[in-house]
């Protein structure tokens, strides 16, 4: 007979984001004095303390803040090898390019499957200790058959967010014959990975792939049941987001360079609904020095929010959203409470999931408990570990409340 109780009660909540405004407070729909039931790995009911249901158990959250997991929407966490030595010298004044991705994609074909999962693991574990409770990982340092599918088997032990990035940068074989490589992704590179994916992605950017052939990449996954996502806009301005409203992409993610169009082009679609996220890594910026996105234009047009870490050996090396939404207040100026709900919500919104990144009852029980009495604090002190615990699907996962 198990002992693992069916039901637990996270009581004694000083405020509970749920990002549900019919529920509490504000935009975030915040409880205070408020308590949470969890059942068979749902919300099965959150208000006021006085008013919670019995349960098999009991969490004393002694007056801290509960907040939906973070809904980390982009990152690479399937690599090998090690570009410590490229940060410094980009630091040193190198300007970032996008072939440092060749560095990369030479030590994950070189990697074995075990070492590959090995720093999944590791990253993993990594993210759920900083509150991430949804991962996206995306394929992209293979570009081979072979390596591509192996990169999509491994990213799908850790996780149902799975992205063919097949259209990463060209492969170093196919240096000479852009258009050859591009075959490969929407041919036997796609038949073999579309099985493992539930998303397809390119990089639309100048140095990796134009904007014909990045429609021609996604609608290829399209036909084989992927759904599109881009990266575009990252090193200067260009067609990424259009392509990505045009093909109907849950998100297009960087974003660090848009025109008045391009954030029209988003705030239209977000009316339209479900819409293109614009989904902003400010980690990138923070690790190639490059300009911050504008996030406030973005939002006082209306379009929709995401924040993500982005989560790579190269341009990004953090698993923290917590950090990402610190930058994203004192950088670009989103308020604590807007960044926030882009890492959960919008992080979700970015996904076309409504099952996480909120708390209200039928929704998964993923949460974090922060060691803080409000969320503000995820901005007021950054650096400064501000997670106590963290709950996937009902289960703890890190932590000890």
């Amino acid at each position: 007979m198990s002992t693992v109780p069916q039901s637990v009660l996270v009581d004694g909540i000083g405020t509970l984001v749920t990002n549900d405004p019919e529920l509490g407070e504000g935009p975030l729909g915040e409880i205070h004095d408020a308590a949470l039931a969890i059942d068979t790995g749902h919300v099965a009911w959150c208000g006021p303390r006085g008013a919670a249901p019995g349960t098999d158990a009991r969490v004393d959250a002694a007056g801290r803040c509960v907040i939906p997991g973070f809904v980390d929407s982009h990152s690479h966490v399937v690599f090998a090898g090690d570009r410590s030595n490229e940060f410094g010298a980009r630091m040193s004044g190198r300007p970032y390019e996008a072939g440092g991705i060749r560095t990369t994609v030479a030590a994950t074909r070189a990697a074995t499957d075990t070492e590959l999962s090995d720093t999944a693991a590791s990253l993993v574990r990594e993210a759920h200790a900083q509150g991430t409770t949804t991962l996206e990982i995306k394929s992209g340092y293979g570009l081979t058959v072979a390596d591509e599918e192996r990169l999509l088997r491994t990213a799908a032990r850790f996780t149902e967010e799975v992205t063919f990035l097949g259209a990463h940068i060209v492969a170093p074989e196919y240096a000479g014959d852009p258009q050859g490589y591009a075959d490969l992704v929407t041919g036997a590179m796609l038949d073999a990975c579309a099985p493992h994916a539930r998303w397809i992605d390119v990089f639309c950017e100048d140095g990796a792939f134009d904007a014909e052939t990045a429609r021609r990449v996604l609608q290829a996954g399209q036909r084989r049941g992927l759904a599109p996502r881009v990266h575009g806009n990252q090193l200067g301005p260009g067609p990424g987001v259009r392509v990505a409203v045009e093909c109907g992409a849950a998100s297009v993610d960087h974003c660090t360079y848009l025109s008045d169009a391009d954030v029209s082009a988003l705030a239209e679609s977000a009316a339209e609904g479900p819409g293109t996220v614009a989904t902003l890594l400010p980690g990138v910026d923070f690790s190639t020095r490059q300009p911050y996105p504008d996030a406030r234009a973005l939002l006082d047009a209306g379009a929709c929010v995401a924040l993500a870490s982005d989560c790579n050996p190269g341009s990004c090396f953090t698993s923290s959203v917590a950090f990402c939404i610190a930058m994203a207040v004192r950088e670009m100026r989103m308020s604590p409470e807007e960044a926030l709900w882009a890492a959960t919500a919008g992080g979700a919104r970015a996904l076309r999931r409504s099952d996480v990144g909120h708390l209200a009852p039928g929704a998964r029980a993923d949460l974090t408990l922060l060691a803080a009495p409000n969320p503000i604090y995820l901005a007021y002190r950054p650096g400064v570990p501000q997670v106590a615990a963290v709950w996937k699907d009902g289960e703890l996962v890190s932590g000890n409340p």
